[in-house]
């Protein structure tokens, strides 16, 4: 017994010591070796800043390519707003979850009520199109509230705007005349930056976040679902009278997308965890609007698209374990490569300050 409780602590410790025991190897080596490491090291900066040019390249890539989205993209926002009606040709799509059966059912459906006596009111465009799609998508399921609900019945659009100068994107929710605010847009813009630092150049790990920002919701009067009032005493301090105060606290709302944490200009500042989550979450999930729900619109709308993505985990889950693509470069390299062969691009990143 005795001895293989001494087995056990020789091979923690071994753990323990593990990375020391690599370090202490490397001061060990001959001069003429530890030279050769330097020309190396020198070698793997070369490399690093071309896999940065990728990566800046890619980006611009993106921006050339997105204006020829926009044509299809202003079409299905006339359709789901029901100013356009599209033409028998254009609805003639049988593919994905779409059967000849089902197409047959919907098409003897629209005939019937053609020939009704007393025709049903026509129902316009998509309705609830996006709001259907925030309750589909589980990431953006958990960030609306049922108060949110209401608004997210007048969000007409999401669109994608990619900046060059400097690096990032800008997400812009379009909203019909509401009685909860008077904007007609919010947006979210994302900063990113693609350098090597010159003390670290290998903490390069790809394109980082450097700064995000929101917008401000002029919220009409008692309509602001981010904050709620609730009803305090003050005890005088020296009368000892006592008054009840209105005092707003803040609630969970999808609304609070639009009012980030900021992140601090000076480096050497370091964040706590709670906005280090509230960040981190905030970027994975503007890159998920961006890159997923914004192009695949209506199969998230249909479930189509949710569909292939739990496919994606179990596979992880239920076969021969993988190696995992990480939030950041390594992410971003790969998704950037799929983008060339014709496929989704499902990159993640993080924030400079985590």
């Amino acid at each position: 017994m005795e001895d293989s409780v001494e087995e056990e602590e020789t091979v923690e410790g071994k753990g323990e010591n593990q990375s020391d025991a690599e370090e202490f190897a490397v001061e060990a080596l001959p001069p003429e070796v530890k030279r050769r490491v330097k020309a190396l090291k020198k070698i793997q900066v070369a490399v690093t800043k071309i896999e940065a040019q990728f990566y800046a390249e890619m980006h611009a890539l993106e921006c050339k390519y997105l204006p020829q989205y926009q044509p299809y993209f202003e079409k299905r926002l006339e359709i789901i707003s029901g100013k356009y009606e599209p033409t028998e040709e254009e609805c003639d799509f049988v593919g994905g979850s779409d059967s000849e059966a089902e197409m047959a059912e919907t098409v003897a459906a629209i005939k019937l009520g053609e020939s009704e006596t007393e025709p049903k009111e026509k129902v316009p465009g998509i309705p609830d199109f996006w709001l259907t799609i925030f309750r589909n998508v589980e990431m953006l399921a958990d960030m609306t509230e049922p108060a949110d609900e209401p608004i997210l019945k007048h969000l007409k659009d999401i669109k994608v705007k990619m900046n060059n100068e400097p690096m990032g994107f800008t997400l812009e929710f379009h909203f019909s005349p509401n009685e909860y605010f008077t904007n007609e847009v919010l947006t979210k813009t994302y900063e990113m930056k693609c350098e090597l630092e010159e003390d670290s150049p290998f903490s390069f790990e790809g394109p980082e976040i450097v700064k995000c920002t929101g917008c401000h919701i002029d919220w009409k009067k008692g309509k602001n679902v981010t904050v709620k009032m609730i009803r305090k005493k003050q005890k005088h301090k020296q009368k000892g009278s006592i008054r009840t105060v209105n005092k707003p606290v803040d609630v969970p709302s999808f609304f609070n997308f639009f009012s980030p944490p900021q992140v601090p200009d000076d480096p050497e500042n370091e964040l706590d965890d709670e906005t280090q989550m509230r960040l981190t979450n905030d970027f994975e999930s503007g890159q998920y609007i961006r890159e997923r729900i914004v192009p695949r619109a209506v199969l998230y709308y249909t479930g189509e698209a949710l569909d292939d993505d739990y496919e994606e985990e179990e596979e992880e889950e239920e076969g021969e374990e993988k190696p995992r693509i990480n939030s950041g470069s390594e992410n971003y390299f790969l998704l950037c490569i799929l983008k060339v062969i014709n496929c989704s691009c499902r990159s993640t990143s993080k924030f400079k300050n985590i």
